[in-house]
């Protein structure tokens, strides 16, 4: 299937790395133009080489931290200057699911006010497509409690995160904006955290892997063509939804 994202114009948080990386690379090989950020200057560079030399993409990259919330519309209006405008925001980082002292500031502080913060400077640029839309990439985790350790940030967090992005797929809708979520599952990839419980408890890491049909946790790249395909005018009839990306770790009815 033509997916129809040659040319596009793609914003895309956190994409140095994991899914975000991924979700880069997909837009990439559909022939999308790109603006990435991420925290590691170094990395997202050697990301942005990667992509022009495999792919031809032309790209433009900020390093900044999505925490620093007045740095976030800068980034906005600067992608925008860089690739003619947008036509698809892809907001992806988030602070993890440490249960850290903190954990609750933290989700609201990466989580939560970045895709606020993003949307609203990247409103008026995706409405201006003609083909907006907004991708958020969330967690199952916002779809099911936290079993036996009880009550934790991520999940909630996750949850407001999914209301605020219904929400706005009601209201852009009628100005031709479409917002979807993606809900991964459990992914794993080098260096991420499901490889270190998988090193370092290795019992929470199979009882994990035991809960899904398809018997292994997913991979950043399935993530990533779900984001493409609900980011496209292959699915321009799409909008409010979260797709769960789980190979069938979520047992319930939609």
């Amino acid at each position: 299937m033509d997916l129809g994202l040659s040319g596009a114009k793609v914003l895309v948080t956190g994409a140095s790395r994991g899914i975000g990386r991924a979700i880069a690379r997909a837009f990439a090989e559909e022939g999308a133009d790109l603006a990435l950020c991420a925290r590691g200057e170094r990395a997202l560079e050697a990301e942005a080489e990667q992509l022009v030399e495999h792919a031809g993409a032309r790209v433009f990259t900020r390093a900044l931290d999505v925490t620093d919330h007045d740095a976030l519309p800068v980034f906005v209006e600067e992608a925008a200057g860089a690739l003619g405008g947008l036509d698809v925001l892809v907001s992806n980082v988030s602070g993890g699911s440490a249960p850290t002292p903190d954990q609750w500031q933290r989700g609201f502080d990466a989580d939560l006010m970045p895709f606020v913060r993003l949307t609203e400077a990247a409103e008026p640029h995706l409405k201006a497509s003609g083909q907006g839309a907004v991708v958020l990439i969330s967690s199952t985790s916002a779809l099911h409690t936290t079993r036996p350790a009880g009550p934790r940030s991520y999940g909630a967090v996750k949850a407001a995160l999914n209301h605020h992005a219904a929400s706005l797929a009601r209201s852009w809708a009628p100005d031709g904006v479409r917002v979807n979520t993606v809900s991964p599952g459990p992914i794993e990839f080098p260096g991420g955290g499901w490889e270190r419980r998988k090193e370092n408890d290795p019992d929470f890491y199979e009882s994990i892997r035991g809960r899904i049909p398809y018997g292994r946790l997913g991979r950043p790249e399935e993530v990533a063509r779900a984001t493409a395909f609900l980011s496209s005018p292959a699915a321009t009839f799409v909008t409010g939804q979260n797709l769960s990306v789980d190979g069938g770790f979520l047992d319930r009815i939609a």
